[in-house]
Formats: structure tokens, sequence, C-alpha cells
């Protein structure tokens, strides 16, 4: 009989947990979006979790780590504290950017999370920059630029990987190959692979199950120690599958029934939940885990219903100087 060696189990249980509170701050975001108490769009990333835990787990302080549109799960995994989240999501004063940026331009530069951005790619130049300075001043530090497979289309990706490989700097590209581009299949909107794609630069190439955690989570910590080594950039493909539609809101029209079915019948949050049940975890343990996260999401929910909104006079500070007589 083989048994799992407690650093995995321990390894594991920490990895769900990220998991869980991504999926229930999420689920939490669909409800209260749908009672119109969050302004603008919002793009989830259920069914994406176990990218955001496996590749957060592979990063240390100092790391950075830049984001897209559908950055939450990205952002909670690095470890943003919640109520900043929730009140920066609701538009409330003390969101971690004030209550200015919303679901699509999250940061805190404490973490390391230098942006979520709206503009599909945009966030790839970014960690680039993060890197070449890193790389400037010898940190023994990574950037991480995740992006998804609509931006492998984009010119700003391959100008990216070519600056990186010519300067050989600690950047992971982290692809999150969830099968389309916005309204799109993937492999209608850009002709080549993305291993074919990175090889153009002689960048290293790995792809991996992006529903399967672990599997994400070896991977992610492979390619960072070798950034960390000096060895250059790599890219991490990570198939996955996009449960919601491309908006909170989106109809889906495009989408077949069987291959909406067969992403959720392999469920990363139900993988990791019965990996963890092979470990050892009992019923007890997991609903106690459970239990925390939906108590902690709830209550950071309702401190930033309670809290108020952004002044305008201040939002105009950060944007206008008064030049002195």
């Amino acid at each position: 009989m083989t048994t799992t060696p407690p650093a995995t189990a321990e390894r594991l249980r920490a990895l769900y947990a990220t998991m869980f509170l991504i999926r229930t701050v999420e689920s939490t975001l669909a409800r209260v979006f749908a009672d119109s108490e969050v302004p603008g769009f919002i793009h989830l990333s259920i069914g994406q979790e176990a990218v955001a835990a496996g590749v957060a787990c592979a990063m240390q302080p100092g790391d950075t780590l830049a984001t897209t549109h559908r950055g939450h799960g990205h952002v909670l995994a690095r470890g943003l504290d919640l109520d900043g989240f929730f009140k920066e999501i609701m538009g409330r004063a003390g969101g971690v950017c004030q209550g200015r940026g919303g679901s699509m331009h999250v940061a805190d530069m404490g973490l390391g999370i230098i942006g979520a951005n709206g503009i599909v790619g945009a966030g790839i130049p970014i960690a680039l920059g993060s890197a070449l300075a890193m790389r400037t001043r010898r940190k023994a530090t990574v950037a991480v630029a995740l992006f998804g497979d609509g931006a492998m289309a984009e010119g700003v990706l391959h100008e990216s990987l070519n600056l990186a490989a010519l300067l050989k700097l600690p950047l992971l590209f982290v692809c999150e190959n969830n099968g389309w581009s916005e309204f799109s299949p993937t492999d209608k909107q850009f002709a080549a692979p993305l291993a074919k794609l990175a090889d153009a630069f002689g960048v290293g190439h790995t792809i991996v199950d992006g529903n399967d955690v672990l599997a994400v989570a070896d991977a992610a910590e492979a390619a960072i120690s070798r950034l960390r080594a000096g060895q250059g950039p790599r890219v991490l493909e990570c198939r996955t599958h996009r449960a919601r539609g491309h908006f909170e809101g989106d109809a889906q029209k495009y989408r077949r029934d069987e291959e909406v079915q067969a992403g959720l019948e392999g469920d990363a949050l139900i993988r990791a939940e019965r990996a963890l049940r092979d470990c050892g975890a009992g019923d007890a343990e997991i609903a106690a885990l459970q239990a925390g996260v939906e108590d902690a999401v709830a209550a950071a929910l309702a401190r930033a219903r309670a809290d108020m909104l952004p002044d305008f006079d201040a939002a105009l500070a950060d944007v206008y100087t008064v030049a002195e007589p």
C-alpha cells in the first residue's frame, strides 16, 4: 500500500484552501453582481483556480505578478487582503486601490501585484519591465506574466518573448489556455500552437493539465527555479476550463453544451478535493476548512457593503496638480 508523504498532503491542503477561497469569492461576486452591487463588468475565473493556486505557491516575497481582466484568482492566491479586495471590486474607498481600479485593475505593490489589466496582453510588457529591473539590480527574484490564449495573437507577446530571450530575463510567461478568446475558439484566432511560438524565440515551453493543481505547482516550481538560476525566460501553458462566460451575463450561445459539460466534469476544485481525501482528509476536516473560508468571505463582504464611497475631490487630486503662482 502506497501512502502519501506528509509534506505532499500538507501542500495539497494549502492549495485546496486557496482554490476554495477563490471559488467562494467568485461565486459570491456572481451573486452580488447580479444584484447590481458591483459597478462595471466582472470576468470570473471559476474553473481555473488550479492555475492561480499552483503558480502563486511557487512565488516568493519580492517576486512580481502581472495579470489580466480575469485576474481575481491570481491576486487572491498571491495573498491580497479580502477586505481590500471586496471593497475595491465594489468601488469603495477602503479598496486596495481606493475603489478607483475595480475588477480589471487591481494592484498591490506591497505584494508584488503590479496590476491587472483590461487590455488583452497588456500586462505582459509590464512584467517584462519588472524582470528587466530585477536583472539590472541583480535581484534573485522573478516576474510572472499571466495571460489568456487570446493574447497569443497579440504582437506584444511576440515582442516580449523576443526581448526576454535576448536579455535572458527572469520572466515566466503563464498562459491560461481555456480554449476561448472571448467568443472565439483558440484555433480560430491564432494559427500556431504556443509551443512553436516559444520555440521560435528559443524559449523553453512546458504544457500541463491546468486542472491538476499539483501538476501546475510542480511545473511552476521547476520553471521558476530555472529563472532564479539565471537560465532565462520560460513559458508555462496550462490547459484549463472556463466554467462561465467571457463576462458575467454572457449568454454563451457560441459554446456547445457538451463542451461546457465536459469541463464541469473535470472541475479542478472537485479533483483537488478528491486528491485531498486520498491523502487522508476526512469530511470533518474538509467541512471545517470550507466553513472557515465561507465565514471569512461573508465577513469581508459585509464590511465592504458598510464602507463609504470614494470622495470625488480626492480622486481628482491624483489626476491633476495645481501649479503654484
